[in-house]
C-alpha cells in the first residue's frame, strides 16, 4: 500500500495553535510507532493506550493526541474530549482520498455478502467497483485481507485513499456496530448506505439490544446525510422503525423484503442450487433465477439490488445481475459433497438468528436429514450459547457440538452451555473429528452444515491462532471417504 506523504500537524488537527511538527506516520497502535510519528493515545476496552504515551516517546514521536488533564508532555499535546473522534478526523485529513460513490451497509447479518453481490452488481454495470469488511478488501487490483470487519480509523481512509488511486469509482463498506460506536467511520462521506437486520449479538460488547440498534443506527442518524439515499429491509421491527426514523429525517427511504414497499420478494421456488425469484422492484415484476442457494442468500441479494439502483445502476441491468451473482467465501459455501451425493456446505452463521435463516434455508434443499457441526466462541456472549442449541435443536435432524474459537475459556464449559439447548446433540470437542462424524452419518439425500468459522483460516485457543480451515478439512474428509471407497470397491 503506498505510502502518504508527511504533513503538518496543524494540517491534521482543526484550530491546532501549538508548535507545528511535521507528521509522517499516524498510528493508535503504539508498537507502529517510528520516529515523527503522531500516536492517538486510546482509551479502550481491553488497553489504554495512554499507559503507552511514554513508550511511545521513547521511540521518537512528535506528537500525542490523548484525553485532557494529562501532565506536560516534551513533545506537542494535544487534548480533545472524545480522542477516537479526533483520531478519525485525523486519519482523514492524512489520507484524503476516497471512491466518488461510498455506501456503508450495517446489520447483524448479511454485510459481506451484500457488499459483495453489490461489487458484482457495479462490475456486471461496467462500473469500477470495490468493497470491504470481514473478508478483506476485493477490487480490480485483486484481494486483500484485513483484521477488522470495520477497520480501524487509520486502515479504514488509507484502504480508501488507496481504492481512489487504483481509479475505483463505487465503493461498498460493512459497517459494524464497534465501528460505529468507536466513531472509526465519521470522518467518511458517504453517499447511500444500507440495512439488514438486528439480531442478538455482540452482547459482550452493547449491554442491550437497545443499545445495538443505537449503535447500528448512528450510520443513519449522524453518519449519513440528510440528502443521501437509504435501503433498509423492513422483514423485523428493528428495521421497520429504522425505517420510520430515516423518513422522518427527510432521508429517500428504498424499503426492501418480503414486506417491502419498493422491493417486495413475492414468491421463492427453490432448487437444488439456485432460487427462481419473483420479485417486484418499483411496480415491475420480474421473474429470475437466483444462482444461489438460501432464502438468506435472497434477502442479502435484493438489498445489494435496492442499493445499486439509488447509486445509479439502471433498474433492468441491476435486476438482470442478480443471475450472475456468485457467493462469498463461508456464506453458505459448498465445500464437496459426500461419495453418495450428499452436498456439505459451510457457513459462518454464529449467532441465534443466523444459525435460524441457515438452516431455515438449507432445508427446502434437502430431501433427507439435516447435520449440523457447531459451537460457540469464547470470551463473547455466553447467553446465545444455549440458545444457539435449541435453534440446532429444532431446525436439524442430527446435532453435533463442538469447539469455535475458545479463546481464554474453558472449551468443555462452553459446551456444556450451548448443550443445555440441546441436550441430545452429540459433543465433540476437536472440530476436524466432529466434521468427520457429521460426514460419517450422511446418507444420498442427506446435507451437512458446519457453521460458525465460515471463511476463518483459524481456530483461537488462548492466544494461539492455529491454522483450521472449516472448507479444508471437510475436503480432506471427503477425500479420505473416497479414497476408502475406492480401496472397498
Amino acid at each position: 500500500m503506498p505510502q502518504n506523504a508527511s504533513k503538518m500537524l496543524s494540517e491534521l488537527i482543526e484550530g491546532y495553535s501549538g508548535d507545528d511538527v511535521e507528521i509522517s506516520i499516524v498510528t493508535a497502535d503504539s508498537r507502529k510507532v517510528k520516529p515523527g510519528a503522531l500516536f492517538a493515545a486510546i482509551p479502550g476496552t481491553v488497553s489504554d493506550g495512554r499507559d503507552y504515551i511514554e513508550n511511545a516517546i521513547a521511540k521518537g514521536a512528535s506528537a500525542i493526541v490523548s484525553t485532557k488533564g494529562l501532565a506536560e508532555m516534551p513533545v506537542a499535546y494535544v487534548s480533545v474530549d472524545e480522542p477516537r473522534l479526533t483520531y478519525a478526523q485525523i486519519a482523514s485529513r492524512f489520507y484524503s482520498r476516497q471512491p466518488e460513490t461510498l455506501v456503508a451497509m450495517t446489520g447483524t447479518n448479511g454485510k459481506s455478502s451484500t457488499v459483495e453481490f453489490l461489487r458484482q452488481i457495479w462490475a456486471y454495470a461496467g462500473l469500477r467497483g470495490a468493497c470491504f469488511g470481514t473478508l478483506g478488501v476485493q477490487s480490480p487490483e485483486g484481494y486483500r485481507p484485513l483484521t477488522h470487519t470495520t477497520p480501524d480509523a487509520m486502515a479504514l481512509h488509507q484502504t480508501l485513499s488507496e481504492l481512489a488511486t487504483q481509479n475505483v469509482t463505487h465503493a461498498a463498506m460493512e459497517a459494524s456496530s464497534h465501528g460505529l460506536a468507536q466513531y472509526r467511520l465519521d470522518a467518511v462521506t458517504i453517499s447511500a448506505a444500507g440495512f439488514s437486520n438486528l439480531t442478538q449479538d455482540h452482547f459482550d460488547y452493547h449491554p442491550t439490544m437497545e443499545e445495538y440498534f443505537k449503535a447500528k443506527a448512528r450510520l443513519f442518524t449522524e453518519l449519513t446525510p440528510t440528502d443521501a439515499p437509504v435501503v433498509i429491509n423492513v422483514n423485523d421491527e428493528y428495521g421497520q422503525r429504522l425505517a420510520k426514523m430515516c423518513k422522518a429525517r427527510g432521508q429517500n427511504v428504498l424499503r426492501v423484503g418480503w414486506t417491502g414497499e419498493d422491493i417486495r420478494i413475492d414468491e421463492v421456488m427453490p432448487r437444488r442450487a439456485s432460487q427462481m425469484l419473483d420479485l417486484i422492484v418499483r411496480g415491475t415484476r420480474y421473474k429470475v433465477e437466483l444462482p444461489l442457494a438460501g432464502e438468506f442468500q435472497t434477502l442479502n441479494a435484493i438489498s445489494a439490488l435496492g442499493l445499486a439502483l439509488v447509486t445509479g445502476v439502471a433498474q433492468d441491468t441491476a435486476v438482470a445481475a442478480l443471475g450472475h451473482l456468485y457467493g462469498v467465501a463461508g456464506r453458505m459455501e459448498r465445500a464437496g459433497e459426500h461419495p453418495n451425493g450428499a452436498p456439505v456446505f459451510v457457513d459462518f452463521a454464529h449467532t441465534e438468528d443466523g444459525l435460524d435463516k441457515l438452516l431455515r434455508s438449507v432445508r427446502p434443499h434437502t430431501m433427507g436429514k439435516i447435520v449440523i457441526v457447531f459451537g460457540c466462541g469464547g470470551d463473547r456472549d455466553p447467553d446465545k450459547r444455549a440458545k444457539m442449541g435449541r435453534t440446532a435443536a429444532r431446525l436439524a435432524d442430527e446435532v453435533i457440538v463442538t469447539d469455535d474459537n475458545p479463546r481464554t475459556e474453558a472449551p468443555e464449559l462452553i459446551r456444556k452451555a450451548v448443550m443445555a439447548g440441546c441436550p441430545e446433540a452429540t459433543e465433540i470437542g476437536d472440530r476436524a473429528s466432529a466434521i468427520s462424524e457429521g460426514l460419517s452419518r450422511l446418507g444420498p439425500q442427506d446435507c451437512l452444515v458446519i457453521a460458525g468459522k465460515g471463511h476463518e483460516q483459524g481456530q483461537i485457543i488462548g492466544d494461539q491462532v492455529i491454522p483450521f480451515s472449516d472448507v479444508k478439512v471437510a475436503k480432506r474428509a471427503i477425500a479420505a471417504l473416497k479414497k476408502m471407497g475406492a480401496a472397498h470397491a
